[in-house]
């Protein structure tokens, strides 16, 4: 004799309605108490900004006060686990100089100011692969974990596995520089206008740089934090050259080494700054434009995917779908004309 279980609420395709809608439920719940808690404890983005400009302020005013090369050194921020790292490498004679340095430039970029974390991510490119493939080991040679698959399906996805642990870093860090730039790249034209105003007004360009970085801290952040940074470098360095240069080489933008080789010029030539600059901002503005209007034009093809595989078929449904049923209902001689006695 066998048992059947009731079904506990009504079904849908084999699956039943309350167990999914209460799923439902308390995922929109979850998300409702999230987003409470995100609106209530809102951290104010300019804060670690400040403290890292600030940072480097102090940085900048004690490398001017101290003379000995001693003192200098102890500037760099140091750690021992770094050290340890950065000796390990040496050891093994995987660390060269090229490799720090442009490790450092996408650092910077990406808007991590502590040049050691170089070191941490060329470690992390040479741990990672290994293990990560002892994982891969692990999983798909010493465990059953993947018993339908053969040799050919367990090579890849050990290889896939140290490929991700050798490029995983680089990518991510790729990434937040990318996220960055565009950040930046967007907000780049309004800066570029309120240099000219601040120029036109007769302000430093130190001190323009400084006001239009406290104008755009909080619309465009990214922006906001180099300009600062500028204009702390431009106080205190002994070459105003090499802070311009430093701008250009934490963002990586043609429009950004346009700026930079306008405003050494000016510096060098006594040209009139808000002109050239008024021009840069017309020329920087009609390329955001261009780039929306490109998005704009992209975007009938890009809606074409998704219209023939969600929109169409229901808009089939629902237009056929009364159609079939009636057609349906007429030949299982169940329609409103069928006879129903002998």
């Amino acid at each position: 004799m066998l048992l059947m279980t009731p079904s506990t609420g009504p079904t849908l395709l084999g699956v039943d309605v309350l167990l999914v809608g209460s799923i439902l439920a308390g995922i929109a719940a979850l998300a409702m108490v999230f987003a409470i808690y995100a609106a209530v404890t809102v951290k104010d983005p300019m804060a670690k900004r400040v403290k890292a400009l600030n940072a480097r302020r102090a940085e900048l005013k004690t490398g001017m006060i101290t003379s000995s090369a001693r003192k200098r050194q102890s500037l760099v921020r140091k750690t021992d686990t770094t050290e340890k790292m950065k000796d390990t490498l040496q050891g093994m004679k995987v660390l060269q100089e090229s490799q720090v340095k442009d490790v450092q430039q996408k650092l910077a970029q990406a808007g991590y100011r502590n040049k050691e974390m170089a070191v941490v991510i060329i470690f992390a490119r040479m741990v990672l692969p290994v293990v990560f493939g002892l994982i891969g080991v692990v999983l798909f040679y010493w465990t059953d974990t993947f018993p339908d698959w053969g040799s050919t399906k367990r090579f890849m996805g050990f290889a896939a596995l140290v490929i991700a642990g050798y490029k995983g870093p680089e990518t991510y860090l790729k990434n937040i520089a990318n996220k960055r730039t565009k950040a930046i790249q967007k907000g780049l034209p309004d800066a570029l206008d309120l240099l000219v105003i601040c120029a036109e007004a007769g302000l430093t360009v130190d001190a323009a740089f400084n006001r239009v970085a406290r104008e755009l801290g909080r619309a465009y952040p990214e922006l906001g934090d180099e300009f600062a940074l500028t204009a702390i470098e431009l106080s205190f360095l002994t070459e105003r050259r090499q802070a311009f240069e430093n701008l250009a080489y934490r963002v990586d933008l043609d429009a950004v080494r346009g700026v930079v080789t306008t405003m050494i010029q000016t510096e060098r030539y006594g040209t009139p700054l808000a002109s050239a600059l008024r021009v840069l901002s017309a020329e920087f503005r009609n390329e955001r434009m261009m780039r929306a209007e490109e998005k704009a034009a992209r975007l009938p093809a890009i809606m074409t995917v998704p219209l023939i595989l969600f929109i169409l078929p229901v808009l089939f449904i629902v237009i056929l779908g009364p159609a079939a049923c009636s057609i349906s209902d007429a030949f299982s001689g169940d329609g409103p004309g069928s006879n129903s006695g002998g």
